[in-house]
C-alpha cells in the first residue's frame, strides 16, 4: 500500500513533523511511503497513492498559501473521482498555543470530504493524544524561540502516532479490497 505525506514548511516545524508521520506509517507492515515538500509535490501522484497525509503551518487558523495553491490543483482529480475511498489525514504546526490549529485542520480537512476521502483523526485512547492533541489529526505548536529543538518528545509521538493509524486503517482498506484467490 503506497501512502504520501505531501507538506508545507518554512522554518522546518512542519517538514519535522511529516517525517514524524512518515516513520509512524512506514512501521506498518506493507507501507510504502512517499514524503515531499508541496514545491515538488505532485498532484497527479495522488490517483496511485492508497492514502494521503496533508499538513502545513497554520496561517491565522488557516492553510497556508503554499498548500493552498496545491489543494487548488486537484480540480481534475474530484472531476473524475480520482481520490474517492482514498484514506486521508493532516496535521499543523502553529507559533503559539492559541494560532488557529483545529481551524487550519478543519480546512485541510474540507477539501479531502469533497474528494470522496475517508478521513482519519486520531482518538482519545492514544495517551499524547488525550492531554496533548486533537481529534482532527495533529496539530502541534512549535514557539518560534524553541531552544531544546524543532519538536518534543511528545510532537514526535503524536506524529508517529497519526502515520501508525494511517497505514492501520489503510492496510484494512486495501485488503478488503484485494480479490479472493481460490
Amino acid at each position: 500500500m503506497k501512502i504520501y505525506v505531501v507538506f508545507d514548511s518554512e522554518n522546518g516545524h512542519t517538514e519535522a513533523l511529516a517525517e514524524a508521520i512518515s516513520e509512524g506509517a512506514r512501521g506498518v507492515d506493507g507501507a510504502e511511503v512517499f514524503v515531499n515538500h508541496v514545491s515538488n509535490a505532485n498532484v497527479r501522484d495522488l490517483e496511485d497513492m492508497d492514502a494521503i497525509i496533508w499538513g502545513c503551518p497554520g496561517h491565522f487558523g488557516t492553510i497556508s498559501a503554499g498548500l493552498k495553491a496545491w489543494i487548488d490543483k486537484l480540480g481534475y482529480l474530484w472531476a473524475h473521482g480520482k481520490l474517492v475511498g482514498k484514506v486521508g489525514a493532516c496535521f499543523c504546526t502553529t507559533a503559539t498555543t492559541h494560532g488557529g490549529i483545529e481551524a487550519t485542520m478543519l480546512n485541510l480537512i474540507t477539501p479531502m470530504l469533497h474528494q470522496g476521502m475517508i478521513v482519519v483523526g486520531l482518538p482519545g485512547n492514544i495517551p499524547e493524544n488525550a492531554v496533548y492533541g486533537s481529534y482532527y489529526g495533529v496539530g502541534i505548536s512549535c514557539p518560534v524561540d524553541e531552544s531544546d529543538g524543532i519538536l518534543t518528545k511528545n510532537d514526535i509521538a503524536l506524529g508517529k502516532a497519526l502515520g501508525k493509524r494511517v497505514g492501520e486503517i489503510t492496510k484494512k482498506l486495501v485488503g478488503a479490497q484485494s480479490p479472493v484467490v481460490r
